[in-house]
Order: structure tokens, then C-alpha cells, then sequence
């Protein structure tokens, strides 16, 4: 959505990867806790129905009466939404009623739309990031392709084991007809490796066969395979305020210091 403002700048990424299991989720609670932490304003979105972005931050989506099925099935105002979180991001949570709403919004024009209204409704209150993380669900449906149509960019978190990145050639399908049909300005920022295990030739071998595949670049540095993060969302924070100094920590900082050198150049 880049919107330009003077000085005022918005990021929006799409983290996507229709297979499950691959730290996506993981990634966009800790790399929206590491930007918060540069000193960022980040808005991260929820838009899986299982809601694991939302229960991770240590909200219960059970407990919710708003979140963003409201917003974009119901025309809810975004800003009722948001909630503010422990680690220091704001937070538009996801509920199991999102499911429906691919079937509510697929007889709807402008579908594709629904979510960069949403932000542009958001920028238009005052409401303005310079960050917005969209976690998309595990699927290449109507949200995906609205999160995709919303964002200025793609980070495909991917599992370094061999048959992880099968899916990626589809997706890429689908930024493709995204680029052609709804988002001309979409970029795939590159493949963020999670789960690696640099003892292994074998994940560095995987990774090398995605950028040469599918020539994509290979966001640094990797992220590594920990039990720390299985503990985080139990504790409802991101792993930068469970186990600040591991390695998994460590590392998306460094993933969250790249992207804002990115972002400014």
C-alpha cells in the first residue's frame, strides 16, 4: 500500500505459504516484535480462521465479539478492531468465523479489495504504520489474494526440508495473476528459511535449489530450528520477550533489521 505522506511511509508485507508448518505464523508475531522494537508502529492482521497469530499474542479468540471477520464481511470500522499487545504491536485478531468468509466474499465485486480498503480506511483516521504484516491463511483463496492485492510485497517463509517448497511454484502463480489482474506494484521480497539446521548440508542444498528454481532471493539470516518458539505462544508473547537472547530471537532480529535497510533504500 506504500502510502506517501511527506515523511509518513506504510510497508505492507504479505506472509504467505499455503503449506502449513513452516514458522509463517511464528514469523510475523516476532518479526512485528523485533520493527516494534527498532522503533517501528506495526499492525499486524490475523487473517487465518484458526486464529494462531492472535491466540500466540495471548488474546483468546474466543473471547472476542469484533475482529476482522466484521470489518470485512460487515463493513465494521477497522479502528474498533485493533487491539494493542503485550509486545508491543497492534493487533487485528482473527476469530473461526473468518472461515465463513470467503464464501461471504466470493460473490462480492471487488473482493480483492476488501483488505487495502481496509487500510486505506485506517490511514484515513490517522491510523498510519509504518509497518502492516498480513498473516495469510494456509491457502491460495480469496484472503490470500486480498492480503497479496493489499501489500507492497511477498515473504514466503519456508521450511528447509525437501519437499517444503513444493508449493511455492503455485504461489508464485498466483502473485503472477495478482500482479496482472489486481497489483501491478507487487514484489516477492524473497523466501525467509525457518526451521534450518545449519548442521545439515542438506537445508543449505534446499535453500540454494529454491533460488536458483525459482529465482528468488533468500532473506538473511536463517531462522533456526528451536524448541524456545514452541514455548512462546503458551506464554502469549512472541520469543523476543520469552527467550530474548536465543538464537531464534537473535535471528529475527537481524530478519527485522534487513527489512527496515530495505525498506529505506
Amino acid at each position: 500500500m506504500n502510502e506517501k505522506s511527506g515523511a509518513a511511509s506504510t510497508t505492507t508485507l504479505a506472509v504467505a505459504n499455503q503449506k502449513g508448518g513452516v514458522a509463517k505464523t511464528t514469523s510475523v508475531a516476532s518479526v512485528g516484535a523485533a520493527l516494534a522494537e527498532l522503533g517501528q508502529s506495526v499492525l499486524l492482521v490475523d487473517l487465518d480462521p484458526q486464529a494462531c497469530l492472535t491466540f500466540s499474542l495471548g488474546i483468546d479468540p474466543e473471547d472476542l465479539e469484533l475482529s476482522i471477520h466484521q470489518v470485512i464481511t460487515k463493513g465494521v470500522d477497522p479502528s474498533e478492531v485493533i487491539i494493542a499487545t503485550d509486545d508491543g504491536v497492534d493487533l487485528m485478531p482473527a476469530t473461526i468465523e473468518l472461515a465463513r468468509a470467503e464464501a461471504d466474499l466470493l460473490t462480492r465485486t471487488g473482493r480483492e479489495h476488501v483488505l487495502r480498503g481496509m487500510l486505506e480506511e485506517l490511514a484515513a483516521a490517522g491510523r498510519r504504520y509504518d509497518w502492516v504484516l498480513l498473516d495469510c491463511p494456509p491457502s491460495l483463496g480469496v484472503l490470500t489474494v486480498a492480503a497479496l492485492t493489499a501489500a507492497d510485497g511477498v515473504v514466503v517463509p519456508l521450511q528447509c526440508e525437501t519437499l517444503s517448497h513444493r508449493g511455492v511454484g503455485q504461489l508464485l502463480d498466483t502473485v503472477h495473476d495478482v500482479r496482472r489482474f489486481t497489483n501491478r506494484e507487487l514484489e516477492v521480497w524473497g523466501v525467509l528459511p525457518t526451521l534450518y539446521d545449519g548442521r545439515t548440508n542438506h537445508a543449505r542444498a534446499v535453500l540454494d535449489t529454491i533460488s536458483d528454481t525459482y529465482d528468488l532471493a533468500v532473506l538473511e539470516p536463517p531462522i533456526p530450528k528451536t524448541i524456545k518458539f514452541a514455548e512462546a505462544p503458551a506464554a502469549g508473547r512472541s520469543i523476543l520477550a520469552t527467550s530474548r537472547s536465543s538464537k531464534g530471537a537473535k535471528a529475527y532480529r537481524e530478519v527485522a533489521a534487513n527489512l527496515l535497510a530495505r525498506q529505506g533504500s
